[in-house]
């Protein structure tokens, strides 16, 4: 597939938004004469119906990232609302990559790596703007150590409440645990508050799993040794199976505190028409089914996919059944709509063996 730069082919209070507004920041564009110079640090950012927040990022990132050798890609998933326009319009210093069809995060990514320059690449979602300060201790982190294959910080919403930041690898107990509400109801254990950390001090580094790709550090290099995302990942658990494979290639994956950035959460899933969303998380759970099938299929075999598959279905049912007996239509509904939800996972993915065509 040939394709043009311009267009491809398939805790503290949060800074206010006015407080990001300046002049276009002195970063070098892509032309003639410096295309091919290397630079410090690229930053992917991945659109999607992100208007209302692509801008405000832009003029932050125009700020922190003067003296730097650095730059910003952005790239399109077809938006419907003129995020690609908006960029353009008011970021021209930006690169710009727009697809005439959603590609997913995890392909889009692919892409605008192909793209980059930089030897250090920051995965930043439209939502999620970095804390002053961030981007180069992030750049300084993997610089100076390079046993550290990826690297990210503390997720925090614009009020300061922590969100999962550093996590650890999903398997058929953990779901099983966070199904049954033992997760929720002690965090502070190291058993059943495994997979979200949620008894370490957040405060402190540490190695961990896996890194949200919100908000993430990883060496280009690396990056493009491993082939970057797994592409049957339209969205979620792409960056589960890309930290699974820097591990598997001796890369450590690091939680840094001193990296820190704002996050909304699932502001892109909230634009899709017609698709379920699910309260905790603010995932689609169409979409997050599907993932996290090919995700097990792919890492842990047919058998450990199954049975994730069935102990959520069934824990609905159960649910399902809890609701009518004591008169609770609405919840009744929703665990019949997610049991079937999961149910066509299973099917659009063949038991996670398949993707779907894109875009989902």
């Amino acid at each position: 597939m040939t394709t043009r730069p311009e267009e491809i082919d398939p805790s503290s209070t949060a800074p206010a938004l006015s407080e990001c507004a300046g002049p276009a920041p002195s970063i070098p564009g892509p032309g003639p004469a410096i295309t091919r110079a290397r630079r410090e640090l690229s930053v992917l950012i991945v659109t999607y119906n992100s208007s209302r927040w692509i801008t405000a990022l832009l003029a932050c990132l125009a700020k922190e990232l003067i003296g730097l050798a650095a730059e910003v890609i952005v790239i399109d998933n077809a938006s419907q609302d003129g995020s690609a326009e908006e960029v353009a319009r008011t970021h021209p210093w930006v690169r710009l990559l727009r697809s005439p069809s959603n590609l997913g995060f995890a392909a889009a990514n692919n892409v605008a790596a192909k793209h980059a320059l930089g030897r250090v690449l920051l995965l930043l979602n439209p939502d999620a703007t970095p804390a002053p300060g961030s981007l180069r201790r992030g750049l300084e982190i993997l610089q100076t150590d390079d046993t550290i294959g990826l690297a990210g910080g503390r997720l925090t919403d614009t009020s300061g409440r922590l969100q999962p930041s550093a996590r650890m690898f999903p398997s058929f107990l953990q779901e099983f645990i966070i199904l049954s509400g033992l997760a929720g109801r002690f965090p502070r254990s190291k058993f059943f508050g495994h997979v979200d950390r949620t008894w370490a001090n957040p405060a402190v580094d540490a190695d961990v799993d896996w890194i949200p790709g919100a908000f993430a550090f990883v060496r280009s290099d690396a990056f493009t040794q491993l082939g970057g995302f797994d592409e049957r990942f339209f969205l979620y658990y792409e960056e589960v199976d890309l930290c699974r494979r820097l591990r598997q290639a001796g890369y450590r994956i690091q939680y840094r505190p001193e990296l820190h950035a704002y996050h909304l959460g699932g502001a892109s899933a909230q634009t899709v028409t017609g698709a379920i969303v699910a309260r905790a998380g603010s995932q689609l759970t169409l979409w997050r089914a599907r993932s996290g099938l090919l995700y097990y299929r792919k890492n842990h075999g047919w058998l450990t996919a199954w049975a994730v598959n069935r102990l959520e279905r069934g824990w609905h049912r159960l649910r399902a059944a809890r609701a009518r007996a004591i008169g609770q239509p609405l919840k009744m509904l929703e665990s019949s709509q997610h049991r079937a939800l999961l149910a066509q996972a299973w099917v659009d993915t063949l038991g996670g063996q398949i993707a779907p065509p894109r875009p989902w």
